[in-house]
């Protein structure tokens, strides 16, 4: 779990300093950073997958040995904040605990240059120090980057070169050379974590469809292959069981049942079960489908590190949002998946519980300077004895949270 980031000089981000949990909410008026700081994350995921820093912000289209990858919004022209005075880098920090608190503390950072796609210094430290290339003096120009690697060895660290297009995390996960196998297997284990990201946005219209696919451990981004998935978790009773009464909370009517039928050639369509009747996927309403994409994202056999959802109240009716707050807190507390999540929605804050305001960030760009800021709700002034005062949903819905900001 990321427990801590910063994010400098990228897109609205100027300088934004976080400290995360395992449910962290966003929310501000449109255009204000939430979205860029998802790409943040993005941006991350794609270096640790090994991808170039043009293909990450710029998109790799599919070819017959490698993976496809869609370009970061606005690529690589527009991944800089736009009022920088004199650097044209973008940093990124994060760090966190492996296993919990009690595992080993480690901290990955990397600058680049988007302009000319190059890696310009990079760390990582996973209970001690393992490479830094901070303290060489390497032209940023040149085709390779110079990192002193730590062995764990007395002396002066030896000096290694790795290619400068792509993150030194990546390369080092293969192990070669002198490379330690505890050090290979360390970042291996950061890339993993931060690489392992799952954007959540179902599309209605895809949900709508019968999958390509007839088991799955995970589905796509906007929906792909969900009724494979509902399918993959009906298999197991205790999983049915548990997806299974989220949904009957969120129908009016008792839900008997939830499963998928069958196309001509067996491709699973997803279906609802109420009062003896089967209601497919095309008959049931947008809200529905959404919150049961959601909700089976948290079911998944394989679930991510990091999974994202953006304006997650988006179709689901009014009644239902407390809902679909407590599957969040509930997921979150349950398993290993760190949840973020944006909403415009003053409903949902309405069902935050206090010691959730340190994780719910508002979200405020300068119309002057185009900077992003983003602070906690716990750290606004005044917050903490105005919202005993006033709800919460007053003070987002009537801007008090803008403008004490």
């Amino acid at each position: 779990m990321i427990e801590r980031i910063v994010i400098e000089n990228f897109k609205s981000l100027r300088r934004v300093e976080l400290s995360l949990g395992s449910l962290n909410l966003f929310i501000g008026t449109n255009a204000s950073g939430k979205s860029n700081f998802f790409d943040a994350l993005r941006l991350l995921q794609g270096l640790c997958h090994g991808f170039t820093v043009n293909e990450v912000l710029d998109g790799k289209p599919r070819s017959d040995t490698s993976e496809v990858w869609d370009a970061i919004r606005g690529g690589s022209i527009r991944a800089c904040f736009a009022n920088a005075a004199t650097s044209t880098e973008i940093g990124i920090s994060v760090s966190g605990h492996l296993h919990g608190n009690s595992g080993d503390r480690w901290e990955y950072a990397v600058r680049l240059l988007p302009t000319s796609g190059r890696i310009t210094q990079e760390s990582l430290t996973v209970g001690d120090l393992i490479f830094d290339s901070a303290p060489v003096s390497t032209n940023s120009s040149d085709a390779a980057i110079q990192v002193k690697y730590y062995k764990g060895n007395r002396g002066t660290p030896p000096h290694r070169h790795f290619e400068r297009s792509r993150s030194v995390l990546s390369q080092m996960t293969r192990g070669q050379g002198d490379i330690r196998q505890k050090h290979a297997e360390s970042a291996l284990q950061v890339a993993r974590m931060l690489s392992n990201t799952q954007r959540v946005d179902p599309s209605p219209a895809i949900l709508r469809g019968y999958s390509q696919a007839h088991h799955i451990r995970r589905m796509g981004e906007h929906g792909e292959n969900f009724a494979a998935l509902v399918k993959t978790l009906s298999e197991d009773p205790a999983t049915k069981d548990a997806y299974l009464a989220w949904l009957r909370q969120l129908r009016p009517a008792e839900v008997d049942d939830v499963g998928v039928l069958s196309g001509a050639l067996g491709e699973p369509l997803f279906m609802l079960k109420e009062g003896g009747t089967q209601f497919p996927a095309q008959v049931l309403s947008d809200g529905t489908l959404r919150f049961a994409a959601i909700a089976a994202a948290f079911f998944q056999p394989d679930m991510p590190g990091i999974l994202t959802i953006e304006e997650l109240e988006n179709g689901i009716h009014a009644g239902r949002v407390r809902l679909l707050v407590e599957l969040l807190r509930s997921r979150a507390n349950a398993g290993d998946t760190q949840i973020m999540a944006t909403t415009h929605s003053p409903i949902v804050l309405a069902w935050l519980k206090p010691e959730e305001y340190r994780t719910t960030f508002f979200c405020k760009r300068s119309e002057v300077t185009g900077e992003s800021h983003i602070q906690p709700l716990s750290e606004i002034p005044h917050f903490n004895e105005v919202v005993q005062r006033q709800p919460i949903a007053d003070l987002f819905s009537e801007g008090w949270l803008e403008a004490a900001l």
